[in-house]
């Protein structure tokens, strides 16, 4: 929601949300107010929670299909990530870097036998023609 300031200012208002247990009291707190027949009561506890009355409505309305409920015992935000899905990728990084790592290793072993096969060779012909 954008506001224009009385000097022209445009103020962005972060989003916000309120966990279902504060959603809960304030609509009992306001059913509450209704019951007990003071007119301003309701109003009162808007201003003073901050709240525009379309919201509260909302909030009823989501209270009578059961979904506050719902989310009363979940807490807010994303689920964590699985550990085991890090772990296995920093695992699966390892193996690959171990993998190349005996790759290399293969091929400078693989290099020194036929170094030393050259060796061999040579003495054996040095041998030969003395």
């Amino acid at each position: 929601m954008t506001v224009v300031s009385a000097d022209d200012t445009e103020v962005v208002r972060p989003k916000r949300s309120w966990p279902a247990e504060y959603k809960l009291r304030v609509l009992a707190e306001i059913d509450a107010a209704k019951v007990s027949g003071d007119p301003g009561a309701v109003g009162e506890i808007c201003r003073r929670e901050g709240l525009y009355s379309s919201l509260v409505s909302e909030w009823r309305h989501q209270r009578d299909r059961g979904a506050l409920e719902a989310l009363s015992d979940k807490p807010a935000g994303r689920k964590p990530k699985d550990r085991g899905d890090t772990e296995l990728a920093r695992l699966r990084a390892r193996v690959a870097a171990l993998e190349a790592e005996l790759a290399s290793a293969n091929e400078l072993i693989e290099a020194q036998g036929k170094v030393s096969a050259l060796w061999q060779e040579r003495s054996r012909r040095s041998a030969e023609n003395s």
